[in-house]
């Protein structure tokens, strides 16, 4: 079936400053609608957005797998688009990185480290850590893609479910109970591989970010990232029977959420 309708999906917690400089640039002709999912900002994030016409979200954490559990439940086009408006990723490569989902790809990567691109943002830590975990990823599960942490990337509807991405939090009580093991980024970086999905990269640059803070702890998301590689390797395989996505916020039956920031 052909993808038609794109949905971009911009995550925000004070943002403002990144988004007033990012949101003009974007061609909006090219997305079914405009999402911006939002943490809990208190630096006029929001009142922008609103001024801008968004569709506003309110996560019920300020996780980013809470952003992304979200605006998959709120999104209703054939590909989920990701962009971080934070400076972080370039609103140029939108075009090109729908031009390839659109060639029939499952999910597709705007890669900092693919030939052609660089990383403005990485220190030597950051560089190192996204070094290790794209070479444990291509180790593990047989896969050849150049940046397995980068949020800049658009999954089909259908990828999103076999990667079953949505309810990570519900597969064991290691990851129910520790917020930093549910990373959307790393977990279809390494699950593409075992389910076989179609995936490309193309390259784009990573500037600095514009305003804000990084809200990534180094350590934190590291271990966590460990030892979600680890449980995807041993744990996860295509067709295993897994829990229910979490209900939205305010149900009873809501899994907790912890405070873990953006990266």
């Amino acid at each position: 079936m052909p993808m038609t309708k794109f949905s971009l999906v911009l995550p925000t917690m004070n943002e403002v400053e990144g988004l007033k400089a990012t949101l003009p640039l974007i061609d909006r002709s090219l997305f079914h609608e405009i999402i911006l999912v939002d943490g809990g900002s208190t630096d006029g994030t929001l009142e922008f957005a609103r001024q801008q016409n968004l569709h506003i979200v309110m996560q019920p954490g300020k996780c980013l797998f809470d952003a992304q559990e979200e605006a998959y439940r709120v999104f209703t086009g054939d590909v989920y688009v990701e962009f971080t408006p934070d400076g972080n990723s370039l609103p140029d490569r939108l075009g090109p990185l729908i031009e390839k989902m659109k060639e029939g790809h499952d999910m597709v990567i705007v890669s900092r480290y693919l030939a052609g691109a660089k990383s403005e943002d990485d220190d030597f830590l950051t560089a190192l850590g996204n070094w290790l975990f794209t070479a444990a990823v291509r180790l593990l599960f047989r896969t050849r893609i150049t940046d397995s942490l980068v949020a800049y990337r658009a999954f089909t509807r259908e990828a999103i479910e076999r990667m079953r991405l949505m309810t990570q939090t519900q597969e064991c009580w290691l990851k129910r109970k520790f917020i930093y093991l549910n990373s959307w980024e790393l977990g279809s970086s390494a699950r593409a591989g075992r389910v076989r999905l179609r995936v490309a990269e193309i390259p784009g640059d990573e500037p600095k970010r514009i305003g804000g803070v990084r809200k990534l702890s180094i350590i934190k998301n590291g271990l966590g990232g460990l030892i979600q590689l680890l449980l995807d390797f041993f744990t996860f395989w295509p067709g295993k029977r897994v829990g229910r996505p979490r209900r939205a916020a305010g149900s009873p039956a809501s899994a907790a959420n912890g405070d873990r920031r953006r990266s």
